[in-house]
Protein backbone atom coordinates (compact mmCIF):
# COMPACT_ATOMS: atom_id res chain seq x y z
CA UNK A 1 0.00 0.00 0.00
CA UNK A 2 1.60 3.25 -1.18
CA UNK A 3 -0.62 6.32 -0.93
CA UNK A 4 1.76 8.44 -3.00
CA UNK A 5 1.74 5.80 -5.71
CA UNK A 6 -2.07 5.65 -5.60
CA UNK A 7 -2.41 9.42 -6.06
CA UNK A 8 0.25 9.33 -8.79
CA UNK A 9 -1.84 6.76 -10.65
CA UNK A 10 -4.86 9.03 -10.21
CA UNK A 11 -2.93 11.96 -11.72
CA UNK A 12 -1.94 9.83 -14.74
CA UNK A 13 -5.56 8.72 -15.19
CA UNK A 14 -6.67 12.38 -15.08
CA UNK A 15 -4.10 13.29 -17.72
CA UNK A 16 -5.37 10.47 -19.93
CA UNK A 17 -8.87 11.93 -19.57
CA UNK A 18 -7.55 15.33 -20.72
CA UNK A 19 -5.91 13.70 -23.72
CA UNK A 20 -9.10 11.88 -24.68
CA UNK A 21 -11.07 15.13 -24.31
CA UNK A 22 -8.63 16.93 -26.62
CA UNK A 23 -7.41 19.25 -23.84
CA UNK A 24 -3.94 17.74 -24.21
CA UNK A 25 -2.35 16.36 -27.40
CA UNK A 26 -1.83 12.62 -27.76
CA UNK A 27 1.54 10.92 -27.55
CA UNK A 28 2.73 12.78 -24.45
CA UNK A 29 5.29 11.03 -22.26
CA UNK A 30 4.19 10.95 -18.61
CA UNK A 31 7.35 9.20 -17.33
CA UNK A 32 8.68 12.30 -15.57
CA UNK A 33 5.40 13.21 -13.87
CA UNK A 34 5.84 12.91 -10.10
CA UNK A 35 3.75 13.14 -6.95
CA UNK A 36 5.75 13.88 -3.82
CA UNK A 37 5.57 15.77 -0.53
CA UNK A 38 5.82 19.54 -1.05
CA UNK A 39 8.90 21.27 0.32
CA UNK A 40 6.71 23.31 2.63
CA UNK A 41 3.98 21.26 4.38
CA UNK A 42 1.84 24.41 4.59
CA UNK A 43 1.38 24.21 0.81
CA UNK A 44 -0.46 20.89 0.97
CA UNK A 45 -0.10 17.15 1.43
CA UNK A 46 1.24 16.26 -2.00
CA UNK A 47 2.45 18.15 -5.07
CA UNK A 48 2.66 17.17 -8.73
CA UNK A 49 4.90 18.65 -11.41
CA UNK A 50 2.67 17.35 -14.23
CA UNK A 51 1.87 20.78 -15.71
CA UNK A 52 5.50 21.87 -15.65
CA UNK A 53 6.69 18.67 -17.33
CA UNK A 54 4.02 18.66 -20.04
CA UNK A 55 3.95 22.38 -20.89
CA UNK A 56 6.67 22.40 -23.54
CA UNK A 57 5.75 19.16 -25.37
CA UNK A 58 2.06 20.13 -25.37
CA UNK A 59 2.68 23.75 -26.42
CA UNK A 60 0.52 25.03 -23.55
CA UNK A 61 1.10 27.23 -20.52
CA UNK A 62 1.78 25.30 -17.30
CA UNK A 63 -0.97 27.10 -15.37
CA UNK A 64 -3.55 26.26 -18.03
CA UNK A 65 -2.68 22.56 -17.80
CA UNK A 66 -2.65 22.70 -13.99
CA UNK A 67 -6.13 24.25 -13.84
CA UNK A 68 -7.58 21.57 -16.12
CA UNK A 69 -5.84 18.84 -14.13
CA UNK A 70 -7.09 20.31 -10.85
CA UNK A 71 -10.67 20.16 -12.09
CA UNK A 72 -10.27 16.49 -12.98
CA UNK A 73 -8.66 15.58 -9.65
CA UNK A 74 -11.36 17.29 -7.57
CA UNK A 75 -13.76 14.57 -8.68
CA UNK A 76 -11.75 12.16 -6.50
CA UNK A 77 -13.34 12.00 -3.06
CA UNK A 78 -9.95 11.67 -1.39
CA UNK A 79 -8.81 15.07 -2.67
CA UNK A 80 -10.41 18.10 -0.99
CA UNK A 81 -8.24 20.80 -2.56
CA UNK A 82 -6.11 21.17 -5.70
CA UNK A 83 -4.38 24.55 -5.77
CA UNK A 84 -2.17 25.88 -8.55
CA UNK A 85 1.00 27.47 -7.19
CA UNK A 86 3.72 29.56 -8.82
CA UNK A 87 4.33 28.81 -12.49
CA UNK A 88 2.24 25.65 -12.50
CA UNK A 89 2.84 23.28 -9.60
CA UNK A 90 -0.33 21.65 -8.35
CA UNK A 91 -0.65 21.23 -4.57
CA UNK A 92 -3.12 18.65 -3.30
CA UNK A 93 -4.81 18.26 0.07
CA UNK A 94 -6.37 14.98 1.15
CA UNK A 95 -9.34 14.46 3.43
CA UNK A 96 -8.68 13.49 7.04
CA UNK A 97 -10.47 10.17 6.59
CA UNK A 98 -7.76 9.20 4.06
CA UNK A 99 -5.08 9.64 6.71
CA UNK A 100 -7.21 7.99 9.38
CA UNK A 101 -7.85 5.02 7.10
CA UNK A 102 -4.14 4.63 6.49
CA UNK A 103 -3.58 3.76 10.16
CA UNK A 104 -5.82 0.71 9.89
CA UNK A 105 -4.15 -0.37 6.66
CA UNK A 106 -0.70 -0.17 8.29
CA UNK A 107 -1.86 -2.31 11.21
CA UNK A 108 -3.42 -4.86 8.86
CA UNK A 109 -0.19 -5.16 6.85
CA UNK A 110 2.20 -5.06 9.81
CA UNK A 111 5.83 -5.53 8.80
CA UNK A 112 4.74 -5.91 5.18
CA UNK A 113 3.77 -2.24 5.06
CA UNK A 114 6.33 -0.47 2.89
CA UNK A 115 7.56 -3.58 1.12
CA UNK A 116 7.69 -3.21 -2.62
CA UNK A 117 7.37 -5.30 -5.74
CA UNK A 118 9.89 -3.17 -7.65
CA UNK A 119 12.58 -5.84 -7.27
CA UNK A 120 10.49 -8.95 -7.82
CA UNK A 121 12.22 -11.34 -10.22
CA UNK A 122 15.54 -9.45 -10.09
CA UNK A 123 18.79 -10.82 -8.67
CA UNK A 124 21.28 -8.42 -7.08
CA UNK A 125 24.82 -9.14 -5.91
CA UNK A 126 26.10 -6.89 -3.13
CA UNK A 127 29.83 -7.32 -2.59
CA UNK A 128 31.15 -5.64 0.52
CA UNK A 129 33.97 -5.62 3.08
CA UNK A 130 36.32 -7.81 0.95
CA UNK A 131 39.24 -6.88 3.19
CA UNK A 132 42.64 -8.49 2.77
CA UNK A 133 42.70 -11.58 5.00
CA UNK A 134 45.72 -10.29 6.92
CA UNK A 135 44.09 -9.34 10.19
CA UNK A 136 40.87 -8.56 12.03
CA UNK A 137 38.49 -6.01 10.60
CA UNK A 138 39.05 -2.47 11.79
CA UNK A 139 36.81 0.59 12.04
CA UNK A 140 37.43 1.54 8.42
CA UNK A 141 35.98 -1.81 7.35
CA UNK A 142 33.06 -1.42 9.75
CA UNK A 143 31.40 1.35 7.81
CA UNK A 144 31.43 -0.64 4.57
CA UNK A 145 30.22 -3.75 6.40
CA UNK A 146 27.25 -1.93 7.92
CA UNK A 147 26.44 -0.09 4.70
CA UNK A 148 26.56 -3.27 2.63
CA UNK A 149 24.43 -5.31 4.99
CA UNK A 150 21.88 -2.51 5.37
CA UNK A 151 21.73 -2.04 1.60
CA UNK A 152 21.18 -5.78 1.16
CA UNK A 153 18.39 -5.62 3.75
CA UNK A 154 16.83 -2.63 2.00
CA UNK A 155 16.90 -4.30 -1.41
CA UNK A 156 15.39 -7.48 0.01
CA UNK A 157 12.61 -5.37 1.59
CA UNK A 158 12.01 -3.89 -1.86
CA UNK A 159 11.54 -7.35 -3.36
CA UNK A 160 14.98 -8.16 -4.78
CA UNK A 161 16.67 -11.54 -4.52
CA UNK A 162 19.90 -10.44 -2.80
CA UNK A 163 23.25 -12.21 -2.43
CA UNK A 164 25.70 -10.85 0.12
CA UNK A 165 29.21 -11.63 -1.10
CA UNK A 166 32.76 -11.31 0.24
CA UNK A 167 35.74 -11.37 -2.13
CA UNK A 168 38.73 -12.91 -0.37
CA UNK A 169 41.87 -11.12 -1.57
CA UNK A 170 44.07 -14.18 -1.16
CA UNK A 171 45.85 -14.11 -4.52
CA UNK A 172 48.35 -11.32 -3.94
CA UNK A 173 51.69 -10.75 -2.24
CA UNK A 174 50.07 -9.55 0.99
CA UNK A 175 49.15 -13.15 1.82
CA UNK A 176 52.81 -14.14 1.55
CA UNK A 177 53.60 -11.35 4.04
CA UNK A 178 50.92 -12.75 6.31
CA UNK A 179 52.48 -16.23 6.08
CA UNK A 180 55.93 -14.86 7.00
CA UNK A 181 54.43 -12.95 9.92
CA UNK A 182 52.67 -16.07 11.19
CA UNK A 183 55.92 -18.00 10.84
CA UNK A 184 57.58 -15.51 13.20
CA UNK A 185 54.79 -16.04 15.73
CA UNK A 186 55.19 -19.78 15.23
CA UNK A 187 58.88 -19.51 16.10
CA UNK A 188 57.94 -17.36 19.07
CA UNK A 189 55.57 -20.09 20.24
CA UNK A 190 58.63 -22.36 20.24
CA UNK A 191 60.40 -19.98 22.62
CA UNK A 192 62.52 -18.14 20.08
CA UNK A 193 63.07 -14.40 20.14
CA UNK A 194 61.90 -12.85 16.86
CA UNK A 195 62.07 -9.40 15.29
CA UNK A 196 59.38 -8.03 13.01
CA UNK A 197 60.93 -6.25 10.08
CA UNK A 198 59.24 -3.51 8.09
CA UNK A 199 56.60 -4.97 5.83
CA UNK A 200 55.46 -7.67 8.24
CA UNK A 201 52.37 -7.67 10.48
CA UNK A 202 53.45 -7.44 14.14
CA UNK A 203 49.94 -7.33 15.62
CA UNK A 204 49.20 -9.45 18.69
CA UNK A 205 46.24 -11.00 16.86
CA UNK A 206 48.73 -13.37 15.16
CA UNK A 207 50.02 -14.81 18.46
CA UNK A 208 47.20 -17.40 18.74
CA UNK A 209 47.64 -18.21 15.04
CA UNK A 210 51.31 -19.03 15.62
CA UNK A 211 50.37 -21.17 18.60
CA UNK A 212 47.67 -22.96 16.60
CA UNK A 213 50.24 -23.69 13.88
CA UNK A 214 52.58 -25.15 16.49
CA UNK A 215 49.76 -27.38 17.73
CA UNK A 216 49.17 -28.58 14.19
CA UNK A 217 52.69 -29.23 12.87
CA UNK A 218 54.89 -29.28 15.96
CA UNK A 219 58.47 -28.24 15.12
CA UNK A 220 58.32 -29.38 11.49
CA UNK A 221 58.98 -25.87 10.14
CA UNK A 222 61.51 -24.68 12.72
CA UNK A 223 64.79 -23.73 11.08
CA UNK A 224 63.47 -24.46 7.60
CA UNK A 225 63.61 -22.10 4.60
CA UNK A 226 60.35 -20.66 3.42
CA UNK A 227 60.35 -22.87 0.34
CA UNK A 228 59.37 -25.67 2.77
CA UNK A 229 56.51 -23.88 4.52
CA UNK A 230 55.37 -20.73 2.69
CA UNK A 231 52.56 -22.33 0.69
CA UNK A 232 51.20 -24.37 3.62
CA UNK A 233 51.35 -21.53 6.14
CA UNK A 234 49.77 -19.15 3.65
CA UNK A 235 46.73 -21.40 3.36
CA UNK A 236 46.63 -22.07 7.11
CA UNK A 237 46.95 -18.38 8.00
CA UNK A 238 44.33 -17.32 5.46
CA UNK A 239 41.86 -19.83 6.87
CA UNK A 240 42.57 -18.60 10.41
CA UNK A 241 42.11 -14.96 9.42
CA UNK A 242 38.89 -15.70 7.58
CA UNK A 243 37.56 -17.46 10.68
CA UNK A 244 38.40 -14.31 12.63
CA UNK A 245 36.75 -12.08 10.01
CA UNK A 246 33.59 -14.21 10.04
CA UNK A 247 33.46 -13.82 13.81
CA UNK A 248 33.97 -10.06 13.47
CA UNK A 249 31.09 -9.83 11.03
CA UNK A 250 28.90 -12.03 13.24
CA UNK A 251 29.44 -9.61 16.13
CA UNK A 252 27.66 -7.03 13.95
CA UNK A 253 24.94 -9.50 12.97
CA UNK A 254 26.29 -9.93 9.44
CA UNK A 255 26.28 -13.26 7.64
CA UNK A 256 27.61 -13.56 4.10
CA UNK A 257 25.88 -15.77 1.56
CA UNK A 258 29.06 -16.41 -0.41
CA UNK A 259 32.81 -16.09 0.01
CA UNK A 260 34.68 -15.97 -3.29
CA UNK A 261 38.43 -16.68 -3.33
CA UNK A 262 40.61 -14.58 -5.62
CA UNK A 263 43.08 -17.48 -5.60
CA UNK A 264 40.50 -19.67 -7.37
CA UNK A 265 40.91 -17.50 -10.46
CA UNK A 266 44.61 -18.30 -10.89
CA UNK A 267 45.87 -21.49 -12.46
CA UNK A 268 42.35 -22.53 -13.43
CA UNK A 269 42.09 -20.82 -16.81
CA UNK A 270 39.30 -18.52 -15.64
CA UNK A 271 41.24 -15.30 -16.23
CA UNK A 272 42.59 -16.52 -19.57
CA UNK A 273 39.12 -17.50 -20.76
CA UNK A 274 37.61 -14.16 -19.74
CA UNK A 275 40.32 -12.11 -21.44
CA UNK A 276 40.12 -14.26 -24.55
CA UNK A 277 36.37 -13.65 -24.72
CA UNK A 278 36.99 -9.91 -24.65
CA UNK A 279 39.67 -10.34 -27.32
CA UNK A 280 37.17 -12.07 -29.59
CA UNK A 281 34.86 -9.10 -29.07
CA UNK A 282 37.64 -6.83 -30.32
CA UNK A 283 38.28 -5.31 -26.89
CA UNK A 284 41.79 -6.64 -26.18
CA UNK A 285 44.75 -5.40 -28.21
CA UNK A 286 48.48 -4.76 -28.08
CA UNK A 287 49.27 -1.08 -27.90
CA UNK A 288 51.11 1.80 -26.27
CA UNK A 289 49.36 4.15 -23.86
CA UNK A 290 49.84 7.87 -23.74
CA UNK A 291 51.93 9.05 -20.75
CA UNK A 292 49.90 9.73 -17.60
CA UNK A 293 49.12 13.33 -16.82
CA UNK A 294 52.05 15.01 -15.11
CA UNK A 295 54.67 12.68 -16.57
CA UNK A 296 57.53 14.17 -18.61
CA UNK A 297 59.25 12.42 -21.50
CA UNK A 298 62.32 11.86 -19.29
CA UNK A 299 60.52 9.68 -16.78
CA UNK A 300 58.09 7.98 -19.13
CA UNK A 301 58.98 4.85 -21.01
CA UNK A 302 56.45 3.98 -23.71
CA UNK A 303 56.10 0.25 -24.13
CA UNK A 304 53.72 -2.09 -25.83
CA UNK A 305 51.22 -3.72 -23.50
CA UNK A 306 48.14 -5.91 -23.62
CA UNK A 307 45.28 -3.47 -23.18
CA UNK A 308 41.54 -3.61 -22.56
CA UNK A 309 39.68 -1.15 -24.78
CA UNK A 310 37.72 0.27 -21.86
CA UNK A 311 37.21 3.62 -23.59
CA UNK A 312 34.59 1.92 -25.75
CA UNK A 313 32.54 1.45 -22.57
CA UNK A 314 32.85 4.86 -20.98
CA UNK A 315 36.33 4.89 -19.44
CA UNK A 316 38.80 7.75 -19.86
CA UNK A 317 41.73 5.61 -21.07
CA UNK A 318 42.33 2.00 -22.04
CA UNK A 319 43.69 -0.21 -19.25
CA UNK A 320 46.52 -2.76 -19.11
CA UNK A 321 45.56 -6.32 -18.30
CA UNK A 322 49.02 -7.89 -18.61
CA UNK A 323 52.43 -6.71 -17.37
CA UNK A 324 55.53 -6.66 -19.55
CA UNK A 325 56.77 -9.83 -17.82
CA UNK A 326 53.67 -11.72 -18.95
CA UNK A 327 51.92 -11.76 -15.57
CA UNK A 328 48.45 -10.36 -15.08
CA UNK A 329 47.83 -6.88 -13.72
CA UNK A 330 45.53 -6.67 -10.69
CA UNK A 331 42.78 -5.54 -13.07
CA UNK A 332 42.69 -8.87 -14.94
CA UNK A 333 41.45 -11.04 -12.04
CA UNK A 334 38.97 -8.30 -11.15
CA UNK A 335 37.57 -8.53 -14.68
CA UNK A 336 37.37 -12.32 -14.41
CA UNK A 337 35.67 -12.12 -11.02
CA UNK A 338 33.00 -9.77 -12.28
CA UNK A 339 32.61 -11.95 -15.34
CA UNK A 340 31.81 -14.80 -12.97
CA UNK A 341 29.13 -12.65 -11.32
CA UNK A 342 27.60 -11.82 -14.69
CA UNK A 343 27.62 -15.51 -15.62
CA UNK A 344 25.79 -16.33 -12.39
CA UNK A 345 22.81 -14.45 -13.74
CA UNK A 346 22.68 -11.32 -11.60
CA UNK A 347 20.59 -8.47 -12.96
CA UNK A 348 22.52 -5.86 -11.00
CA UNK A 349 25.95 -5.73 -9.36
CA UNK A 350 26.91 -3.47 -6.45
CA UNK A 351 30.48 -3.10 -5.16
CA UNK A 352 31.16 -1.30 -1.88
CA UNK A 353 34.74 -0.09 -1.70
CA UNK A 354 36.98 2.23 0.27
CA UNK A 355 37.42 5.83 -0.84
CA UNK A 356 40.95 5.01 -2.07
CA UNK A 357 39.39 2.98 -4.91
CA UNK A 358 38.04 6.04 -6.72
CA UNK A 359 40.21 5.35 -9.77
CA UNK A 360 38.72 1.87 -10.00
CA UNK A 361 35.15 2.98 -10.73
CA UNK A 362 35.16 3.79 -14.46
CA UNK A 363 37.38 0.88 -15.50
CA UNK A 364 35.30 -1.65 -13.59
CA UNK A 365 32.03 -0.28 -14.93
CA UNK A 366 33.52 -0.50 -18.42
CA UNK A 367 34.52 -4.12 -17.82
CA UNK A 368 31.07 -5.15 -16.60
CA UNK A 369 29.45 -3.32 -19.50
CA UNK A 370 31.68 -5.22 -21.92
CA UNK A 371 31.17 -8.57 -20.21
CA UNK A 372 27.38 -8.25 -20.08
CA UNK A 373 26.80 -6.53 -23.40
CA UNK A 374 25.63 -3.50 -21.47
CA UNK A 375 22.80 -5.46 -19.85
CA UNK A 376 24.04 -5.60 -16.24
CA UNK A 377 24.55 -2.28 -14.43
CA UNK A 378 27.34 -1.98 -11.86
CA UNK A 379 26.98 0.56 -9.06
CA UNK A 380 30.12 1.25 -7.03
CA UNK A 381 29.67 2.93 -3.65
CA UNK A 382 32.79 4.45 -2.13
CA UNK A 383 33.06 4.60 1.65
CA UNK A 384 34.69 7.71 3.02
CA UNK A 385 36.84 7.52 6.13
CA UNK A 386 35.60 7.17 9.69
CA UNK A 387 37.28 9.50 12.16
CA UNK A 388 37.29 8.29 15.74
CA UNK A 389 37.11 10.62 18.72
CA UNK A 390 37.45 9.80 22.39
CA UNK A 391 37.48 12.27 25.26
CA UNK A 392 37.42 15.03 22.67
CA UNK A 393 40.63 13.86 21.03
CA UNK A 394 41.20 12.07 17.69
CA UNK A 395 41.76 8.36 18.16
CA UNK A 396 44.21 7.09 15.57
CA UNK A 397 44.85 3.62 14.22
CA UNK A 398 47.54 1.93 12.14
CA UNK A 399 47.00 -1.59 10.88
CA UNK A 400 50.61 -2.34 10.00
CA UNK A 401 51.85 -1.36 13.45
CA UNK A 402 49.23 -3.55 15.06
CA UNK A 403 47.89 -0.52 16.94
CA UNK A 404 44.37 -0.06 15.63
CA UNK A 405 40.77 -0.07 16.77
CA UNK A 406 39.11 -3.25 15.57
CA UNK A 407 35.51 -3.73 14.61
CA UNK A 408 35.20 -5.97 17.67
CA UNK A 409 36.62 -3.23 19.92
CA UNK A 410 33.95 -0.85 18.66
CA UNK A 411 31.08 -3.30 19.08
CA UNK A 412 32.19 -4.32 22.58
CA UNK A 413 32.43 -0.66 23.62
CA UNK A 414 29.13 0.73 22.28
CA UNK A 415 27.15 -2.30 21.08
CA UNK A 416 26.17 -3.58 17.66
CA UNK A 417 22.95 -1.51 17.43
CA UNK A 418 24.70 1.80 18.11
CA UNK A 419 27.57 0.92 15.79
CA UNK A 420 25.26 0.04 12.92
CA UNK A 421 22.93 3.02 13.22
CA UNK A 422 25.66 5.63 13.67
CA UNK A 423 27.54 4.31 10.63
CA UNK A 424 24.45 5.19 8.57
CA UNK A 425 23.97 8.73 9.84
CA UNK A 426 25.99 10.14 6.96
CA UNK A 427 25.85 9.44 3.25
CA UNK A 428 28.56 6.99 2.23
CA UNK A 429 30.58 9.55 0.26
CA UNK A 430 30.84 11.95 3.22
CA UNK A 431 33.38 11.52 6.06
CA UNK A 432 31.88 10.31 9.33
CA UNK A 433 32.93 11.34 12.84
CA UNK A 434 32.39 8.60 15.42
CA UNK A 435 32.53 10.09 18.90
CA UNK A 436 32.64 7.35 21.54
CA UNK A 437 31.16 9.67 24.16
CA UNK A 438 28.42 11.21 22.05
CA UNK A 439 27.02 7.95 20.69
CA UNK A 440 26.25 6.82 24.25
CA UNK A 441 24.42 10.01 25.24
CA UNK A 442 20.73 9.71 26.05
CA UNK A 443 19.61 12.78 24.16
CA UNK A 444 18.17 14.00 20.88
CA UNK A 445 21.75 14.56 19.72
CA UNK A 446 22.22 10.78 19.69
CA UNK A 447 20.10 9.60 16.71
CA UNK A 448 20.03 5.90 17.58
CA UNK A 449 18.89 6.64 21.14
CA UNK A 450 16.27 9.07 19.84
CA UNK A 451 14.77 6.51 17.45
CA UNK A 452 14.96 3.64 19.96
CA UNK A 453 13.33 5.84 22.59
CA UNK A 454 10.40 6.58 20.27
CA UNK A 455 9.78 2.86 19.77
CA UNK A 456 10.17 2.18 23.49
CA UNK A 457 7.72 4.97 24.31
CA UNK A 458 5.19 3.42 21.97
CA UNK A 459 5.65 0.03 23.61
CA UNK A 460 5.20 1.56 27.08
CA UNK A 461 1.89 3.12 25.98
CA UNK A 462 0.75 -0.26 24.70
CA UNK A 463 1.61 -1.92 28.00
CA UNK A 464 -0.23 0.73 30.02
CA UNK A 465 -3.26 0.45 27.76
CA UNK A 466 -3.32 -3.32 28.13
CA UNK A 467 -3.25 -2.89 31.91
CA UNK A 468 -6.37 -0.72 31.57
CA UNK A 469 -8.16 -3.52 29.71
CA UNK A 470 -7.81 -2.11 26.19
CA UNK A 471 -7.29 -4.67 23.42
CA UNK A 472 -4.00 -3.57 21.86
CA UNK A 473 -3.72 -6.32 19.26
CA UNK A 474 -3.18 -5.07 15.73
CA UNK A 475 -6.39 -6.80 14.64
CA UNK A 476 -8.45 -4.94 17.24
CA UNK A 477 -6.74 -1.58 16.75
CA UNK A 478 -7.16 -1.77 12.97
CA UNK A 479 -10.95 -1.98 13.46
CA UNK A 480 -11.06 1.01 15.82
CA UNK A 481 -13.05 4.13 14.92
CA UNK A 482 -10.21 6.52 14.09
CA UNK A 483 -12.22 9.72 13.57
CA UNK A 484 -10.87 11.14 16.84
CA UNK A 485 -7.39 11.24 15.26
CA UNK A 486 -7.82 14.67 13.72
CA UNK A 487 -5.54 17.22 15.36
CA UNK A 488 -2.96 18.71 13.00
CA UNK A 489 -0.12 17.24 15.10
CA UNK A 490 -1.67 13.77 14.89
CA UNK A 491 -2.31 14.00 11.16
CA UNK A 492 1.30 15.19 10.69
CA UNK A 493 2.50 11.92 12.23
CA UNK A 494 0.24 9.87 9.94
CA UNK A 495 1.54 11.81 6.93
CA UNK A 496 5.08 10.87 7.87
CA UNK A 497 4.02 7.21 8.18
CA UNK A 498 2.48 7.51 4.71
CA UNK A 499 5.85 8.48 3.24
CA UNK A 500 7.45 5.15 4.27
CA UNK A 501 6.67 3.06 1.13
CA UNK A 502 7.78 5.91 -1.14
CA UNK A 503 10.97 6.39 0.86
CA UNK A 504 11.79 2.67 0.65
CA UNK A 505 11.53 2.70 -3.14
CA UNK A 506 13.65 5.85 -3.49
CA UNK A 507 16.34 4.46 -1.17
CA UNK A 508 16.35 1.11 -3.00
CA UNK A 509 16.46 2.75 -6.42
CA UNK A 510 19.46 4.90 -5.45
CA UNK A 511 21.16 2.24 -3.27
CA UNK A 512 21.22 4.66 -0.33
CA UNK A 513 20.33 3.00 2.99
CA UNK A 514 21.24 6.14 4.92
CA UNK A 515 17.89 7.53 3.77
CA UNK A 516 16.21 4.98 6.05
CA UNK A 517 18.15 6.22 9.09
CA UNK A 518 17.32 9.85 8.26
CA UNK A 519 13.62 9.05 7.82
CA UNK A 520 13.42 7.12 11.09
CA UNK A 521 14.91 10.07 12.95
CA UNK A 522 12.30 12.39 11.44
CA UNK A 523 9.46 9.98 12.27
CA UNK A 524 10.73 9.60 15.84
CA UNK A 525 10.92 13.39 16.13
CA UNK A 526 7.28 13.73 15.06
CA UNK A 527 6.16 11.16 17.64
CA UNK A 528 8.19 12.78 20.44
CA UNK A 529 6.73 16.15 19.48
CA UNK A 530 3.20 14.78 19.67
CA UNK A 531 3.98 13.17 23.04
CA UNK A 532 5.25 16.47 24.41
CA UNK A 533 2.19 18.38 23.16
CA UNK A 534 0.08 15.97 25.13
CA UNK A 535 1.62 17.47 28.26
CA UNK A 536 0.13 20.82 27.27
CA UNK A 537 -3.09 19.70 25.52
CA UNK A 538 -4.87 16.90 27.45
CA UNK A 539 -6.91 15.85 24.38
CA UNK A 540 -3.68 14.79 22.64
CA UNK A 541 -2.64 12.34 25.34
CA UNK A 542 -2.57 8.78 24.10
CA UNK A 543 -4.54 7.45 27.05
CA UNK A 544 -7.79 9.30 27.70
CA UNK A 545 -9.23 8.65 31.14
CA UNK A 546 -12.60 6.85 31.04
CA UNK A 547 -12.68 6.94 27.21
CA UNK A 548 -11.47 3.62 25.84
CA UNK A 549 -12.68 4.32 22.30
CA UNK A 550 -10.63 7.50 21.93
CA UNK A 551 -7.68 5.87 23.67
CA UNK A 552 -7.81 2.95 21.23
CA UNK A 553 -7.73 5.34 18.26
CA UNK A 554 -4.72 7.21 19.58
CA UNK A 555 -2.96 3.98 20.50
CA UNK A 556 -3.57 2.73 16.94
CA UNK A 557 -1.71 5.81 15.70
CA UNK A 558 1.21 5.12 18.04
CA UNK A 559 1.25 1.47 17.06
CA UNK A 560 1.44 2.38 13.34
CA UNK A 561 4.55 4.43 14.10
CA UNK A 562 6.08 1.50 15.97
CA UNK A 563 5.37 -0.81 13.01
CA UNK A 564 7.32 1.47 10.68
CA UNK A 565 10.18 2.10 13.11
CA UNK A 566 10.50 -1.64 13.71
CA UNK A 567 10.55 -2.36 9.96
CA UNK A 568 13.08 0.42 9.31
CA UNK A 569 15.39 -0.68 12.09
CA UNK A 570 15.07 -4.23 10.80
CA UNK A 571 16.38 -3.10 7.41
CA UNK A 572 19.33 -1.43 9.15
CA UNK A 573 19.98 -4.52 11.28
CA UNK A 574 19.14 -2.70 14.53
CA UNK A 575 16.98 -4.26 17.25
CA UNK A 576 13.89 -2.16 18.17
CA UNK A 577 13.95 -1.35 21.91
CA UNK A 578 10.81 -2.17 23.89
CA UNK A 579 12.01 -0.32 26.96
CA UNK A 580 14.90 1.98 27.78
CA UNK A 581 17.04 1.58 30.85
Amino acid sequence: MNLFSDIHMRVIEALDVLVRAGDLPGGLDFANVTVEPPRDPLHGDMATNAAMVLAKPSGQKPRDIALKLAEQLMSDGRIIAADVAGPGFLNLRLANDVWQGLIGQVLNMGQQYGTSSMGIGKKVNVEFVSANPTGPLHVGHTRGAVFGDALAGLLAFAGYDVTREYYINDGGAQVDVLARSVYLRYLEAHGQHVAFEDGTYPGDYLIPVGEALKMKVGDAYVGKGEQFWLSEIREFATDQMMMLIREDLASLGITMDKFFSEKSLFGTGVIEKTIEGLRQDGLIYEGVLEPPKGKTPEDWEPREQTLFKSTEHGDDVDRPVMKSDGSWTYFAPDIAYHGDKVNRGFDQLIDILGADHGGYVKRMKAAVSALSGGNVPLDIKLMQLVKLFKNGEPFKMSKRAGNFVTLRDLVEHVGADVTRFVMLTRKNDAPLDFDFDKVLEQSRENPVYYVQYAHARGCSVMRRAADLGIDVSDAALSMTDLTSVQHDSEIAVVKKVAEWPRLVEIAARTNEPHRIAFYLYELASDLHSLWNKGNEIPSLRFLQEDDKATSSAKIALVRSVCVVISAGLGILGVTPAEEMR
